[in-house]
């Protein structure tokens, strides 16, 4: 009969849910988190080594953007509640995110990027969303306002204005991503934001920048000079 090594078998100063108890999550590598999210392995390998093939093979931007029967189908080994434990994990960490930045001012293009960016880099089609913003451009919340295809969003200015109102906001900036990575504007991008400006005079809210998301990179139309 062969024998197979469990994390069990491991000495405890290297197993990582000990790992994290005796040192902290952040001394744990990603292979080691998601190893604890998945908690054991299959009959070939174990929790460390499944955790090892799915960063392999899809990587963290591809655990952050799928569904969880999409991780099920795509990894051999992780069934449903795998994939629903690890998809609720990576939720959690996005709502704390958000938290966190619930009481922040904006100030420039690069913290309306850095609000967003990580959430939003990895997604694989285009998402519009609103930030509303009080009277001292403090964050009020980022409003999702519409998802497009891969390479263009559908945005009507009743939907980006209904999260302003529903927040009280004094004004907006919007961001959308571009699944492609490059965050160069399009002419569509310029004549939508030129579009919500108009309006956004109409009803007394300002649109004070709209800001594109690519992969670690952004444009600010205000700063391109075409807001």
């Amino acid at each position: 009969m062969e024998y197979r090594t469990t994390i069990k078998d491991l000495p405890g100063d290297v197993r990582p849910r000990e790992r994290l108890v005796n040192h902290g999550p952040q001394a744990l590598s990603n292979i080691e988190l998601l190893a604890i999210l998945l908690r054991t392995g299959n009959d070939q390998e174990t929790a460390l080594e499944v955790a090892q093939r799915m960063l392999a093979e899809g990587g963290l931007a591809f655990l952050a953007r799928a569904s969880a029967p999409e991780l099920q189908r795509s990894f051999r080994g992780v069934g449903l509640a795998k994939a629903c434990q690890i998809k609720a994990a990576i939720e959690l960490g996005r709502r704390v995110a958000l938290a966190g930045n619930e009481r922040l001012t904006i100030g420039s293009p690069q913290e309306v990027a850095d609000l967003v960016m990580e959430e939003m880099r990895h997604l694989d089609r285009e998402h519009f969303r609103a930030v509303a913003l009080g009277t001292k451009n403090q964050v009020l919340g980022v409003e999702p306002v519409s998802v497009g295809t891969l390479n263009s969003s559908i945005v009507h200015p009743r939907e980006v204005f209904k999260a302003a109102i529903s927040r009280n906001a004094a004004a907006l900036i919007l961001v959308h991503n571009h699944p492609s990575g490059d965050p160069a504007p399009s002419r569509d991008d310029v004549a939508i934001t030129g579009r919500l400006v108009e309006a956004g005079k109409i009803l007394g809210i300002e649109i004070l920048d709209h800001v594109v998301i690519g992969d670690r990179c952004y444009v600010s139309l205000k700063e391109q000079g075409l807001l």
